[in-house]
């Protein structure tokens, strides 16, 4: 069900976030291609980019460009500072117009502790849940801590791979992973968690700049203030984690609810979808097919809870095989999202 995303090749031991094991059939919609250090930018319309990470530092999020007349919009600034400065450097090599927004399409780290990176002035606009999360104990949640653990103890493992390593190849290539994630661990000094400087609930629409971009909050899904930013004129849209290529990381979902909310999404004209992590896509069934998912997750995970199973038996038992398109084959799920499901059937979490 799960399989780890892994930065290039060059740093193939190290691997830290969970996404959907395949991405079938994506596609490319690409125009042109701009490489720089850090960053891939596919451009996917006049003035709109997508911004993936090469790996020469870690940013652990894909980002949205979106230049207007006389300004540039972006989605998502990346997980440290640093990576934000990255991407802002990136930015340079298509235009040298000012960054003067940024959209956060949910609150998680990955997505928006780089946000220090753009400066005191810049205009930052989220969901209203958003801003919540940002601005009430953002360090102690707990995705950002189990991130600072895993990060901590791929540095262990790694000194202690070179360590017991005799062979000069192989400490070479440890050395280099090693400095890598140390760097990344002292680039998280740096973070400030800043929440947006303006919110909304359902929708917002920006008109400037001969540009028409909406935010659409459609309902919970990944975390509980989700925005999909749609550019109408181009029929692109960017899902954040709401809709990936696959199935989501569940940890901080709504999975009952998150089939209504992508049938949302499925309203929208779209012919270009640029998820959070992985690479677009343009087949819209896909969104039916993970929706499928997480409606079947819902109905088993209920089945097992009423027969009496506790959290762990019911990810053990769950029969979900039926989903092979994306990637199931075993019996099982997410045992953290299983949890929560319990957790908000028992009143848990709200």
């Amino acid at each position: 069900m799960w399989s780890l995303i892994k930065i290039p090749r060059k740093f193939r031991h190290s691997y830290l976030f969970f996404l959907p094991l395949t991405f079938f059939n994506l596609g490319s919609y690409s125009q042109e291609i701009i490489n720089t250090d850090t960053h891939r930018l596919e451009k996917v319309a006049d003035g709109v980019y997508f911004a993936v990470g090469t790996g020469n530092i870690y940013t652990m999020s894909n980002a949205l460009i979106i230049e207007r007349e006389s300004d540039v919009v972006i989605v998502d600034s990346h997980i440290t500072p640093a990576a934000g400065r990255a991407l802002l450097d990136s930015i340079q090599s298509v235009t040298e117009k000012p960054v003067t927004t940024l959209i956060n399409s949910h609150f998680h780290y990955d997505h928006s502790n780089g946000t220090p990176a753009f400066g005191n002035d810049i205009e930052i606009i989220g969901h209203e849940v958003t801003y919540q999360k940002l601005t009430t104990d953002p360090e102690n949640e707990h995705t950002f801590q189990s991130s600072l653990i895993r990060f901590n103890n791929t540095i262990s493992r790694l000194q202690s791979e070179l360590d017991n390593s005799s062979n000069n190849d192989e400490r070479e290539q440890l050395q280099r992973e090693l400095e890598y994630w140390q760097r990344h661990v002292e680039a998280q000094s740096e973070i400030v968690f800043t929440p947006p400087t303006q919110t909304l609930r359902d929708k917002m629409t920006l008109y400037r700049g001969g540009r028409e971009i909406q935010l659409h909050y459609f309902g919970r899904a990944h975390t509980g203030g989700d925005l999909a930013i749609y550019l109408p004129e181009e029929k692109i849209v960017f899902t954040g984690d709401m809709m990936l290529g696959g199935i989501s990381y569940m940890g901080d979902g709504y999975v009952a609810e998150w089939a209504d909310t992508l049938q949302g999404l499925k309203g929208l004209d779209i012919e270009l979808i640029l998820p959070g992590h992985g690479p677009s896509f343009t087949d819209k069934e896909r969104i039916s097919l993970v929706q499928d998912y997480y409606t079947s997750l819902t109905e088993e995970v209920r089945r097992l809870k009423n027969l009496g199973y506790s959290a762990d038996e019911a990810a053990a038992r769950a029969d979900l095989r039926q989903h092979e398109a994306l990637g199931i084959n075993q019996l099982g799920a997410n045992q953290e999202a299983v949890q929560r499901m319990y957790d908000i059937w028992n009143g848990n979490i709200q």
